[in-house]
């Protein structure tokens, strides 16, 4: 997974991991929260010998332009850098592959994109559609529950523990959903290593503290508030895969709900038995599905 430095059009500059034959077709691979490229370390080994395999460790973290002001995160700059960094490697389409906070960023790059004929299929890994997440955290138990720990992601008064012991210590005290065990050790060891960076830290964090989501607290109404209106998109109508591990603690089966009617091409495989990271605890179901799903779209 050897990295290049690719120079954005705005200034930001990515390390970014481009292999596999030029002239194929092209795969943009998003990372989701706290990783970094090597989510999709099995993904990129399975394909690059078809396709041309694009994966950048996005903006925030590890060795890429770390801004450490919120608003240098807010969404539509991070979708600006998939299509920037498409433009700086003469990539003119391309499938865009997202997991995670790389899923949310997926789901907006593919509506961009397909506006402007750039983006030709998407495949999303448990990161939920944007009409339903807000309305699943104003309505459903469950999942607000299982959000709360963007509340402490977002408050300030962590900052001192993040600058004094890292991104790990505010990991340990607000997520409950971490398992140990399923992650090879010296992917974790990596992990651990990458989080100590404090202004890698806080621009992973600022992905948070950007967003426009509004995170209820436990004791607010559940209930949608007075004006809601969902987002105003248009229905999807790229090919579109969405593959969803079934026990996901961070996001459950709920954001499965309803997906059919904002997406006019939709494959839904479902991954029993695996938690959030699907694309390196079930890598095997997870290029099954995408060879599948690749072949019959291509």
């Amino acid at each position: 997974m050897e990295q290049q430095r690719v120079a954005l059009a705005g200034g930001i500059e990515l390390d970014v991991v481009d292999t596999g034959p030029k002239d194929g077709s092209a795969l943009m691979f998003l990372h989701g929260f706290p990783e970094s490229h090597r989510t999709w370390r099995h993904q990129v080994a399975h394909f690059s010998d078809r396709y041309r395999c694009i994966a950048p460790d996005q903006r925030g973290y590890r060795g890429s332009s770390k801004p450490q002001e919120v608003e240098a995160y807010t969404p539509d700059k991070l979708i600006g850098d998939v299509f920037g960094l498409a433009d700086a490697l003469g990539v003119e389409t391309f499938t865009v592959i997202g997991h995670d906070w790389g899923g949310a960023i997926a789901w907006g790059t593919a509506y961009a994109g397909q506006a402007n004929d750039r983006v030709t299929r998407a495949v999303i890994a448990n990161a939920p559609h944007p009409a339903t997440f807000q309305k699943l955290l104003y309505t459903n138990p469950v999942q607000r529950e299982a959000s709360q720990y963007m509340r402490g992601f977002r408050d300030p008064a962590n900052d001192a523990l993040v600058r004094e012991h890292g991104l790990a210590a505010l990991l340990m005290q607000e997520i409950k959903w971490d398992r140990a065990d399923v992650m090879e050790p010296e992917e974790r060891a990596r992990l651990f290593e990458d989080w100590q960076d404090r202004d890698a830290a806080f621009g992973m964090l600022n992905w948070y503290r950007a967003s426009p989501i509004d995170i209820p607290a436990l004791d607010a109404p559940y209930e949608l508030p007075a004006g809601y209106t969902p987002p105003p998109l248009p229905n999807l109508t790229i090919p579109t895969l969405v593959i969803w591990a079934m026990d996901d603690l961070a996001l459950p089966p709920e954001n499965l709900a309803g997906m059919e009617d904002f997406i006019d091409d939709l494959t839904l495989v479902q991954v029993p038995n695996c938690g959030h990271f699907v694309p390196w605890e079930a890598p095997d179901k997870v290029n099954a599905a995408m060879e599948e799903f690749l072949s019959k779209t291509s």
